[in-house]
C-alpha cells in the first residue's frame, strides 16, 4: 500500500473520531509519535494524515504541538428559491470592489430581477463597487432545445420564438440597467458579455466575484401559455422558483469540499465560455 493509501487511511480513522466528538472542540490529539505507534507507520505518514484534516479545517497544525481540534463549522443553511436568494447573495456581492457575475442559465430572466435590489443599493450609494463585469451564457436558439416544447407537437418552433423573445428582452434590459448605472456616474467600469451554446440547460448556475456558486436544478412541468395563434400548453421549466444550493471558497467555506465545489464550477462555466460559446447580440 502506498504511503498516500495509508495517510488516508489513518486521516479516515482521526476523522472519525473527530466528528463522533471522542475528541472534543478544543482537544488535542495524540503527539505525532505517539500517533505513529499506534497506527505502525512513519512520521511522514501521520504529517500527510494530518495536512489532510487541516485542510478540512478539522484541525489547526502547530510546530511541536499535538493538532488541536477545532470548532465544528456552522450548519449549511436550507436551500432557498432562487427568487428569494440570488437577489440576497447579489447584493452581498456588489459590496466588493470589482463585481464579477457569471450566469448560465435558460433565459437570464431570474438574474436580470435580482440585480434590480442590488442596483437599487448602488443609486442610493449605500454600495460604491468600482466595477461590474456580466457575463451571461445561455442557449443557442437555433439549436434542436429540449425545452421548452409544445406538449402535443414537440416539432411545433412557436415556443422557441417566445424563448427568443424573452431571452432578447433580458438582454436588453440586462444592457440598460448596466449602462445606466454608468452614464449616472454610479460605477465607472462596466461589461456585459453575452454568449450561447448549443445545448438545453437542465440547471442554473451563478458565480459571484469567483468564491461563490450558486446552483438549481430545473424543473420540467407543463404550463399554459400565450403563443401566436392563442393559448398552448408546453413543456417548460421552473427558473425563479428552483431551489439554489450555495457553496463558497470564501472565508465563510465550510469546507474543503465546499471551497473545491466552486473552482470546480468556476472550470465549468470557462471551459463551455472558451470553447463552444459564441457571441450573440439581440434581436
Amino acid at each position: 500500500m502506498s504511503s498516500q493509501s495509508t495517510s488516508l487511511t489513518v486521516a479516515a480513522v482521526l476523522r472519525e473520531r473527530i466528528t463522533s466528538g471522542a475528541v472534543a472542540p478544543g482537544g488535542s490529539l495524540p503527539k505525532r509519535a505517539d500517533l505513529a505507534a499506534e497506527f505502525g507507520v512513519s512520521g511522514s505518514v501521520i504529517r500527510q494524515a494530518l495536512t489532510t484534516l487541516e485542510d478540512e479545517g478539522l484541525v489547526t497544525l502547530g510546530r511541536g504541538a499535538p493538532a488541536t481540534v477545532n470548532e465544528p463549522p456552522p450548519p449549511a443553511p436550507a436551500p432557498q428559491t432562487a427568487g428569494v436568494l440570488l437577489p440576497d447573495r447579489i447584493r452581498a456581492a456588489f459590496e466588493a470592489e470589482h463585481v464579477t457575475i457569471d450566469s448560465f442559465s435558460l433565459t437570464a430572466e431570474t438574474l436580470h430581477e435580482a440585480l434590480a435590489v442590488a442596483y437599487l443599493g448602488v443609486r442610493s450609494g449605500a454600495l460604491t463597487p468600482r466595477s461590474i463585469a456580466l457575463r451571461v451564457m445561455v442557449p443557442a436558439i437555433d439549436t434542436r432545445l429540449a425545452l421548452p416544447s409544445l406538449i402535443d407537437d414537440p416539432g411545433d418552433t412557436r415556443p422557441l420564438e417566445r424563448l427568443r423573445g424573452i431571452m432578447n428582452t433580458c438582454h436588453d434590459t440586462l444592457a440598460m440597467g448596466l449602462n445606466s448605472l454608468h452614464l449616472r456616474g454610479h460605477v465607472p467600469e462596466v461589461a456585459l458579455e453575452f454568449r450561447s451554446v448549443p445545448l438545453t440547460p437542465m440547471h442554473k448556475l451563478y458565480l459571484l466575484n469567483g468564491t461563490e456558486s450558486l446552483i438549481g436544478y430545473y424543473e420540467v412541468v407543463p404550463e399554459t401559455v400565450l403563443l401566436e395563434g392563442g393559448e398552448a400548453r408546453i413543456y417548460d421549466v421552473l427558473g425563479i422558483d428552483s431551489l439554489l444550493f450555495r457553496s463558497s471558497s470564501g472565508p465563510d467555506s465550510r469546507d474543503a469540499q465546499d471551497a473545491a465545489f466552486v473552482v470546480s464550477s468556476q472550470r465549468w462555466f470557462d471551459s463551455l465560455w472558451n470553447s463552444i460559446a459564441r457571441p450573440i447580440e439581440s434581436g
